[in-house]
């Protein structure tokens, strides 16, 4: 059995999610116990919890203690990690990306393709955009062998949710090679997009993508940032997404979604400033991807390594998950190097 304290590092549901993640991987059973210790409302949040019974579902495994409040629980991991069609709807405006990003370890190591329909919420604060992981994640998930797409049926936001992504993955069919960035090289191209919902009349989409622009163009940095206006949300929303691409292969991004009170410039403020930040800084993959990635080289063959913008509470975590789960070496250089020594995991033996 694996015993994770949930309470340890940031005490989120990152832990929840990955260490169920990597439990469904290994084929053992998982105690988790104070769950989500460290947050303002401890124990299990509606979207935590549908993430879990989705990769039980996925996986066949069994949940003990799992419902919205729970500080601990038992995971169960089944014999077979199956593919095919999976459909849910999170309920609320909970993040669709964090439910397929719990999914996605399992599924890469499935016995056939999996598609993921998910219900929810696509942009909020606190949550990978799905922008990020359509242009970002994903297209970095490639160079280290994994096949993954998603498609927005039509956006979500906070409080309603109601919006829909569909995520296919393909099967690695062996391991998951290393993934090698650690020179940023030059910036080749700069693009975005400026989406909002219902708005129009209030150009909030050439807003956002108009002021981003300026900023950056201040700073040297010339983009191509689309507006778009939808009017299939059930309510009105905003998000923008810019993704730099380099010719050394980084793709480095950085987004921000719309609230209450929350201006159109100060939006695109936001976004550029922070990807000037994370360019800047040197650094090979932006804020977000810096931790995302790292289950995917600790499962990988060989040693990944990459430049990060700084050292972020969930990349502390990520770290001491993979190295207290599956064994993995890891270190980070003065320079921010993170460096990873991977498994070569190759599905249940």
């Amino acid at each position: 059995m694996i015993y994770v304290d949930g309470g340890q590092k940031s005490g989120s549901g990152t832990i929840v999610r990955y260490s169920a993640a990597l439990a469904a991987l290994l084929g053992d059973e998982l105690r988790l116990t104070n769950i989500r210790a460290k947050r303002p409302r401890p124990g299990l949040r509606p979207q935590h919890l549908r993430a879990i019974e989705a990769l039980a579902q996925v996986c066949q495994g069994k949940l003990e203690g799992a419902q919205v409040g729970a500080q601990a629980i038992t995971f169960r991991a089944g014999e077979i990690i199956h593919g095919g069609h999976f459909q849910w709807d999170i309920g609320t405006a909970g993040s669709t990306t964090m439910l397929a990003l719990t999914v996605l370890p399992a599924a890469c190591f499935a016995t056939e393709p999996t598609t993921l329909r998910i219900c929810g919420g696509l942009f909020q604060d606190f949550a990978p955009s799905a922008y990020h992981m359509q242009h970002v994640l994903f297209p970095t998930l490639a160079k280290m062998g994994i096949e993954a797409g998603l498609r927005m049926v039509h956006p979500g936001y906070v409080p309603r949710g109601e919006g829909i992504i569909e995520v296919e993955v393909k099967p690695v069919g062996g391991r998951i090679q290393p993934l090698r960035l650690v020179e940023q090289g030059r910036l080749k191209g700069l693009s975005g997009i400026a989406l909002s919902s219902h708005l129009e009349d209030r150009k909030v989409s050439h807003r956002m993508a108009e002021r981003c622009s300026q900023l950056l163009k201040a700073r040297g940095y010339e983009a191509k940032i689309e507006a778009i206006y939808d009017v299939t949300s059930l309510q009105p929303g905003a998000a923008l997404a810019i993704y730099a691409q380099t010719d050394s292969g980084c793709i480095i991004g950085a987004d921000r979604a719309g609230a209450p009170r929350r201006s159109s410039e100060e939006i695109g403020r936001y976004v550029a400033r922070s990807l000037v930040e994370d360019v800047e800084a040197g650094a090979t993959v932006d804020r977000y991807l810096a931790d995302q990635l790292i289950l995917y080289a600790a499962l990988g063959e060989g040693v990944s390594e990459y430049r990060i913008p700084r050292m972020t509470e969930h990349v502390d975590t990520n770290l001491w998950l993979v190295e207290s789960i599956l064994g993995a070496k890891v270190e980070i250089t003065a320079d921010l190097v993170v460096r990873i020594w991977g498994i070569g995991y190759q599905g249940r033996r």
